[in-house]
């Protein structure tokens, strides 16, 4: 008679009842490779978040720039251009408004400057930065001593430790440094404070206000607006709301006015570096799962030769070809269903273990990141392997004469 497929899914499930060991051992293979790629693919992925964070702090992979441009070509020569865009406090307000991925928004002017102490012989380069006053907690610098400019300061300055501590004369007490004079480009400016950290690509050894720094940088061109995103993969939508607000602003002829730069090219190289290792590490345990799928095709080739006066009863009694195909391939996807759960809950287990066991070694903060993805793909690819390895055992059975099969000793 014909066979429901719930009704198909009870005999798989009656079937691996039956026979308990054989099942076990059938489904060994499927619970060792999901457990694999869930493990692998939840550390993966924490691994991921760990190494972005990492990136994200150390480098400018979110940044996005927005700079005037300063010359023209005319005839083969540059000259310099006469409506230089001069971006304003107003302007980063406009953009804070206009921008959705944005997670911090910056006027900066940036530079080098021969920097002189009272305590020093000669000059030293510095590297020099005229900000907001939002720059402490938008470059996420750490105050070590005194307080960091406001937007109404004046010929003031904020050093880093290490510069703190030369204007000092001690670099294990850098604070000394607030209350003395440093001349920057010929300028003199009063350290306010002293920092140490922060997410700066280049070093810097000095902050001004950004209204203060053509007094304190050397040829100091128009500031640039800095936009850092809030994650990798809205730095490029970002770009394009950028590029809408200049074109609201100054027209089409803001190509011409103003460069829009990223690292867009390092972020490819992240994401894809990813993506590889993630197809390389699913791929390696995916050999567990075909192993896996060659043990159930095995069991099951082993249960159609055992069943096969059965199968010729059925198919006798008015089951056609097409019952009998999906009740062997029901039994090979309860076989690898079972394992696949068995499997996830392993490879979680061991997903946590081993970044507590990381955690404890190396003091870093890797955390196993269990997403829907990992859990939906090794699921369904343990749920093909069982259609894939039973399709063959499936059609040998429902292939079967039904006189034949009867007459099977």
């Amino acid at each position: 008679m014909p066979i429901s497929s719930t009704n198909s899914l009870a005999v798989g499930f009656e079937a691996m009842r039956a026979n308990p060991l054989r099942t076990l051992l059938s489904t060994l293979g499927v619970v060792m490779g999901v457990g694999a790629m869930v493990s692998v693919l939840s550390m993966g992925d924490g691994v991921e978040r760990f190494a972005r964070e990492q990136i994200e702090r150390t480098t400018s992979l979110l940044g996005i720039s927005i700079a005037p441009t300063i010359n023209t070509n005319v005839d083969g020569q540059f000259v310099r251009r006469d409506d230089i865009i001069r971006f304003t406090r107003e302007d980063v307000a406009s953009l804070g408004a206009a921008l959705t991925g944005a997670k911090t928004i910056s006027l900066i002017s940036s530079g080098g400057s021969l920097a002189s102490f009272d305590s020093a012989d000669a000059p030293r380069g510095f590297g020099v930065m005229g900000t907001l006053a939002t720059h402490l907690t938008d470059a996420e610098l750490t105050l070590v001593a005194g307080r960091f400019h406001t937007d109404t300061d004046t010929a003031v300055v904020v050093l880093n430790e290490r510069a703190a501590g030369i204007v000092a004369l001690d670099s294990l007490q850098p604070a000394r440094a607030v209350g003395r004079t440093v001349r920057l480009n010929g300028n003199p400016h009063r350290v306010i404070g002293v920092v140490s950290g922060g997410r700066q690509v280049a070093p810097i050894g000095a902050f001004v206000p950004v209204d203060d720094a053509a007094r304190a940088i050397a040829g100091t061109r128009a500031p640039d607006i800095t936009i850092v995103a809030r994650d990798i993969e809205l730095v490029e939508p970002l770009r394009a709301e950028v590029e809408r607000w200049l074109a609201s602003k100054y027209g089409e002829e803001w190509k011409a006015r103003a460069r829009v730069e990223t690292n867009r090219a390092r972020v490819e190289q992240l994401n894809a570096g990813m993506g590889i290792f993630k197809l390389l590490m699913g791929a390696i345990t995916g050999v567990s799962l075909l192993v896996g799928g060659i043990g159930i095709m095995n069991v099951l080739l082993a249960s159609v030769a055992e069943r096969t006066r059965e199968i010729g009863i059925r198919k006798a009694a008015g089951a056609r070809d097409r019952d009998v195909l999906v009740q062997f391939l029901a039994e090979s996807v309860a076989i690898t269903g079972a394992g696949a759960a068995i499997g996830v809950a392993l490879g979680l287990g061991i997903a946590f273990a081993t970044a507590a066991i990381m955690r404890a070694q190396t003091s870093a903060p890797v955390q196993a990141a269990v997403t829907p993805a990992t859990i939906l793909v090794a699921a369904g690819l343990a749920i093909l392997i069982g259609l894939v390895f039973g399709l063959y055992p499936a059609l040998r059975a429902s292939r079967l004469s039904p006189i034949d099969a009867i007459r099977h000793d």
